[in-house]
């Protein structure tokens, strides 16, 4: 059942005509689900994964050690505080082939399992190529979740970048509808909270403005005939009901603030340039903290700018590009210490999230935001100067998934689709294939939970 056949039928039970509840549901800020099954109490599962570009220095990223008594590299030191709910997953493989570039099926392919289709869009050296050919794991997770009304979401899945350049091709693009359905990511932070908070204003001010029309329809009562005052009695049925339960849903709002779930303030006129991307991160990574707290999705991505990312670090006093640096060879022991510096800081916004998400009380339940959501960073290579696409970098940060957290892993060259499908699994949603079946036959994982 979806969120408005629920609301609808809502007003209509409580005796509003099926045209006013028609009329009721044209309103924007009405249009929030207002399902309270029991069933919705049960403990949640949340994933987000958080994606950076150009691949990783494999002697600084991946633990030298396998099991439980392993030492994080450079690169991951800053998830220290998390090791115990950290897992490294080394040996998983991106082997989908075809049309594209490197960084081009990287991206593509990396939570769709699957190749791309012929295009027009050309990459480096090899054949031109468009979008993927299926439907992104975090999308089919959400569409599973929507399907059950007791875990469905305002929003169900929410997308958000950080400076993802302003044009659609297969190197911004990692979430995918379906085939040929690219999802943009949404980065400029204001305008997400506009997505996630405006209708809540919305809400506020409907509420204010429905106060004073029972005493308008009353003025005008004498004026009318009897008919019309019929219809506006009808009307103001129709509004006492519908404030009842906004007001409902304001003193929800207000309790959920009252433990820590408050709507994020953002700082005024910060634009999207180069140099605020620490500050942006920090407004975005926010948001999702206090989306999965108001439970407006249990699905969500952080895209880091693009596969190729030019980003310039200046924070980090590196002037260069980082997919310039990218393909510097390990000789260049300048641009290899900056490149280390760069992952260091793609690991600091991961370790940003998850404290974040720790400091959050799991709303009626046990535990953190943290302790119910599993945070999966990911990467469009393994290694940017040789645009390998073995040993994709994968580290899984918290709980929402049930695998046992604490210990570095070697796969030793699995395909990543069995990833995908232990990802189907672990939520709750088991597949028998996902994306290119022909590297699903193994089934999933084993040795994660």
């Amino acid at each position: 059942m979806s969120p408005l056949t629920t609301r609808r039928e809502f007003l209509i039970k409580t005796g509003v005509s099926a045209a006013a509840a028609n009329l009721a549901m044209g309103l924007p800020s009405l249009a929030a689900r207002a399902s309270t099954t029991s069933a919705a109490a049960a403990p949640k599962k949340r994933i987000v994964f958080v994606f950076s570009p150009n691949g990783v220095i494999p002697n600084h990223f991946w633990p030298d050690e396998e099991g439980a008594d392993f030492q994080f590299k450079r690169i991951l030191e800053p998830l220290a505080d998390f090791k115990t709910r950290t897992m490294t997953l080394k040996g998983v493989c991106n082997k989908i082939k075809g049309d594209g570039d490197g960084h081009m099926r990287g991206i593509g392919c990396l939570l769709t399992g699957i190749e791309l289709f012929p295009g027009d869009i050309q990459g480096g050296s090899d054949t031109p190529a468009g979008w993927s050919k299926g439907i992104s794991v975090d999308q089919h997770l959400k569409n599973k979740l929507q399907a059950d009304e007791a875990t469905q979401t305002r929003f169900g899945s929410l997308e958000f970048g950080l400076l993802v350049p302003e044009r659609a091709d297969t190197w911004t693009r990692l979430s995918y509808a379906g085939a040929n359905q690219p999802v943009a990511p949404i980065d400029d932070p204001y305008r997400m909270f506009a997505k996630l908070y405006g209708e809540s204003h919305d809400r506020e001010m409907l509420a204010s403005v429905l106060d004073g029309l029972g005493d308008d329809f009353r003025k005008i009562e004498s004026m009318v005939s009897s008919e019309d005052r019929q219809l506006l009695a009808d009307h103001a049925e129709m509004i006492r009901e519908v404030e009842k339960e906004l007001q409902t849903e304001l003193s929800r709002k207000q309790q959920q603030s009252d433990v820590g779930h408050a709507v994020p303030e953002l700082p005024p006129n910060v634009e999207e340039t180069n140099d605020n991307m620490p500050q942006i991160s920090r407004m975005q990574l926010d948001m999702l903290a206090a989306s999965f707290a108001a439970d407006f999705a249990r699905v969500a991505s952080y895209q880091i700018t693009n596969s190729v990312g030019g980003a310039r670090m200046t924070w980090l006093d590196i002037n260069e590009g980082h997919h310039a640096l990218s393909h510097e060879p390990d000789t260049n022991e300048e641009a290899y210490e900056k490149l280390i510096k760069i992952n260091s800081w793609y690991c600091e916004q991961v370790a940003y999230l998850a404290r974040r998400l720790d400091a959050i009380p799991e709303p009626g339940g046990e535990g953190t935001l943290l302790d119910h959501t599993t945070i999966v960073w990911t990467n469009e290579l393994g290694k940017g100067n040789s645009h390998t696409r073995d040993n994709i970098p994968f580290v899984l940060v918290g709980g929402g998934l049930g695998y046992r957290s604490g210990r570095a892993l070697d796969f030793r060259n699995v395909p990543h689709n069995r990833f995908l499908l232990s990802l189907c699994e672990a939520m709750g949603y088991p597949e028998k294939t996902f994306g290119n079946p022909h590297f699903c036959s193994d089934g999933p994982l084993t040795g994660l939970a």
